[in-house]
């Protein structure tokens, strides 16, 4: 199932995020959070992150010195993790940082995964993200 729609939380006290119960199902295998190449997190399932790093790296020489980047991208910035009992996850420090989140965050469905964004940051970003949509359709074009 992919992740839809756009939805503000607040983290709490001990920088835990409540998943949206919608999403909850999906997750409950087992959850990949992992630093995002934006400023952001995403939230994958566990199978569902094993699959998409793996044909990330399909093909690429595993020596050359962009694979080893890659994967220490790919697997050092990502824990596994699981939804508590209430469908929150705790966030580490580090990874909040990184998102630049401190309390008001927006959880976006981007797919195979959810997104995590500070509120301010998202905002600015999504201020002018259909016109850029539109151009990377018109400039990546779909296959036959």
């Amino acid at each position: 199932m992919p992740f839809h729609g756009i939805h503000d939380h607040t983290l709490d006290a001990k920088n835990r995020l409540t998943v949206p119960a919608r999403f909850r199902a999906e997750l409950s295998g087992g959850v990949v959070l992992a630093k995002g190449f934006e400023t952001c997190l995403q939230v994958y399932p566990a199978a569902t992150h094993a699959e998409i790093t793996q044909a990330a790296l399909a093909g690429v020489n595993p020596l050359s010195p962009e694979a080893r980047e890659l994967k220490r991208h790919l697997y050092g910035n990502a824990l596994h993790t699981e939804l508590d009992s209430a469908g929150r996850i705790m966030i580490p420090p580090p990874f909040l940082q990184r998102a630049g989140i401190s309390k008001d965050a927006v959880v976006i469905g981007a797919g195979e995964c959810l997104e995590i964004w500070d509120r301010a940051t998202w905002h600015a970003y999504d201020t002018d993200l259909i016109p850029r949509a539109a151009d990377h359709i018109a400039n990546v074009g779909h296959p036959a």
